[in-house]
């Protein structure tokens, strides 16, 4: 079966996010220490998205439904673009990001063993739980407002008093990063900045 992807170029994906009874969430390092992630994987033709969630939770970490309890799941798509050099050219049709659904889920049983060889190409290789926040400082850059909205509206679900304070290295949420001036004519920028 192949994935879904859209009209405007964008995979149908489902992003997990996963609780423990402590409020930690799973993180995943991608096989061959490739970056850190929560679960995902594309939407099947004729899948719903709620099936596709609990496909891949299997694949991707070995649980199955009866290990988890669903608390929620966003509204909405949320998308991301692709950078260029990871646009796949030669496969039809074009894929310039992903659309995702995301899904909070909390486990039901403590001692759950995690497994990574249900499949012939393990997406982890390695897990750990952390802290609301810190998925978004280790999710490859592309990702990283995906990973916001998400958190931020399940937080939403989870606790309606709102998402739990951000870290001290999260700086200030929505302010516009400084970018460094390059090239000719930084040094009168900066001086006229200051």
């Amino acid at each position: 079966m192949s994935d879904v992807i859209d009209r405007d170029g964008f995979r149908a994906n489902v992003g997990i996010v996963l609780m423990d009874e402590a409020g930690q969430l799973f993180l995943g390092r991608r096989s061959g220490g490739r970056g850190w992630q929560f679960p995902q994987g594309g939407v099947r033709r004729g899948e719903s998205p709620e099936e596709a969630l609990y496909r891949e939770l299997h694949e991707e970490i070995g649980l199955t439904a009866d290990d988890v309890e669903m608390i929620g799941q966003t509204a909405h798509w949320l998308r991301y673009r692709l950078p260029r050099r990871y646009v796949r050219r030669d496969s039809l049709p074009l894929c310039i990001g992903q659309k995702q659904r995301w899904f909070l889920l909390r486990l039901t049983r403590p001692e759950t063993e995690f497994r990574f060889d249900t499949t012939g190409t393990p997406e982890f290789d390695r897990w750990r739980w952390v802290d609301w926040w810190q998925p978004v400082r280790e999710v490859i850059y592309f990702k990283r407002p995906v990973y916001v909205q998400a958190l931020t509206e399940l937080a939403g679900i989870l606790n309606p008093g709102g998402a739990p304070p951000h870290p001290a290295w999260w700086g200030r949420p929505g302010a516009p990063q400084r970018r460094r001036a390059r090239g000719r004519g930084a040094a009168s920028r900066s001086k006229a900045e200051a």
